[in-house]
């Protein structure tokens, strides 16, 4: 058995900007909606059997109350945000699973819901679809990370050549370089090559010599480096702490609910007001091909 696990977010966010704007008689922009959901349709038509969309019901999470600073809706276009209730709806309506997060992130439902497929010894594959470097701390296993877009896939290995850390090091190494996606500033003259080199022979940063000269390591830098460090540890955990993905987020606790067998009756009416009715045909072949 395959699962594949989308972010549903990204996926709003990458067709909003990739596709023509469609606007309805009814004055509603949904020309994300409309092809994100066609995107996902067609990873059905692929093949895929066991399918869940994780998204962001609001962009705000528990994160934002332990920084300030951390990612809100503020800087995003009205018209992209108007989209986010209508894109789980539609989901909804064709049938596939939606991982809905409100206190949690999508990123968080992604990682859970890989943990709970990684465990079932049904399961051969687990794809978290998304480029998003949070994720790359669930790789593993049975589990790799899909960008459909460039069509990579990287596994343990593949996190390592790209970022320089294993995977269970990816929060250390967001803590110290930084995630200006994500609203938080790392540590000031802490860069990717240089996080990547210490975490790699100390594996996470409560591990990580107060003092350079007990590193061992040839980094630039290093007094300077060590004693950032030494100053701003708790912002550094703290950091750690909000790249560090929650995987006991609410999601089904077994795959068998990621089995997609066509859509609700709901989706030709909704396909419609999108000007999409192709929508609900797409989801409707398919399923009486499935079922046949």
């Amino acid at each position: 058995m395959q699962v594949h696990l989308v972010d549903g977010t990204y996926e709003l966010f990458r067709h909003f900007f990739a596709v023509p704007s469609h606007v309805t008689d009814d004055g509603r922009e949904v020309g994300a909606v409309r092809a994100a959901v066609g995107s996902v349709l067609r990873m059905l038509e692929e093949g895929a059997t066991h399918l869940a969309v994780a998204t962001d019901h609001v962009i705000e999470s528990f994160r934002n109350e332990m920084w300030p600073g951390y990612k809100d809706g503020s800087g995003i276009d009205p018209a992209l945000l108007a989209q986010f209730g209508l894109f789980e709806e539609v989901l909804e309506a064709a049938g596939i699973t939606t991982l809905v997060m409100v206190e949690h992130e999508a990123d968080d439902g992604l990682g859970a819901m890989a943990k709970v497929a990684a465990a079932d010894d049904r399961v051969e594959r687990v794809w978290i679809c998304t480029p998003d470097k949070d994720l790359a701390q669930c790789v593993g296993g049975k589990v790799v990370q899909m960008d459909r877009r460039k069509g990579t896939v990287i596994d343990a290995a593949g996190v390592i050549e790209k970022y320089g850390v294993a995977p269970e090091s990816i929060p250390d190494w967001l803590a110290l370089v930084g995630d200006s996606a994500d609203g938080f500033p790392g540590l000031s003259g802490w860069g990717a090559r240089s996080a990547a080199t210490v975490l790699r022979k100390f594996g996470h940063i409560e591990d990580i010599p107060y003092d350079a000269p007990m590193w061992a390591l040839k980094v630039r830098s290093a007094g300077t480096l060590s004693a950032t460090l030494r100053d701003n540890r708790a912002d550094a955990l703290l950091f750690k702490r909000l790249a560090t993905l929650e995987l006991d987020a609410p999601v089904p606790d077994t795959v068998d609910a990621l089995r997609w067998t066509g859509p609700r009756r709901e989706l030709a009416e909704l396909a419609a007001g999108l000007d999409a009715p192709g929508l609900a045909g797409r989801a409707s072949a398919l399923a009486a091909a499935r079922n046949a």
